[in-house]
């Protein structure tokens, strides 16, 4: 049953989201959300290191050279998002960010399934998943307005 998988992943979106406003909050106390995504983003490297060290083998690189340079984008991606969402939180506030952000992330989600791209599953569209969409996107407006 994947309802452990679906719960963790609700944890992790509420993590998300404080970790965010956190980001966001150090952002608007140095006056600079450059430089407080800068401190966020060394940081973070450094717990990826210590994190990836405890998983570390021999050769453990050695596939990177199959990797297109293009899928290492994801953290130059990352970091843009983070100092984007830091910007915008303490201008539209964390509950309308986060919001509308899920409505990016739905429509996101659902053409990389409808596809299969990036190693998801493939799982077209449906005419229940596009309504369900829909009706969400109508919850983000009511909820933001």
């Amino acid at each position: 049953m994947k309802l452990p998988f679906y719960a963790l992943t609700v944890v992790i979106g509420i993590v998300l989201t404080v970790h965010l406003a956190m980001n966001g909050k150090v952002g608007l106390a140095l006056n600079n959300p450059r430089v407080g995504n800068a401190l966020f983003w060394c940081i973070g490297a450094i717990t990826a290191l210590l994190i990836g060290l405890t998983g570390w083998e021999a050769g453990a690189l050695k596939p990177l050279r199959e990797i297109s340079p293009v899928l290492l984008m994801a953290g130059v991606f990352g970091a843009c998002l983070v100092f984007g969402i830091a910007f915008l939180i303490p201008r539209i506030g964390a509950g309308k960010l986060t919001l509308i952000m899920l409505a990016g992330q739905i429509v996101g989600g659902l053409i990389l399934s409808h596809f299969g791209w990036l190693g998801s599953p493939r799982e077209p569209i449906s005419v229940h998943g596009f309504l369900g969409t829909l009706v969400m996107f109508a919850g983000v407006i009511l909820a933001t307005r």
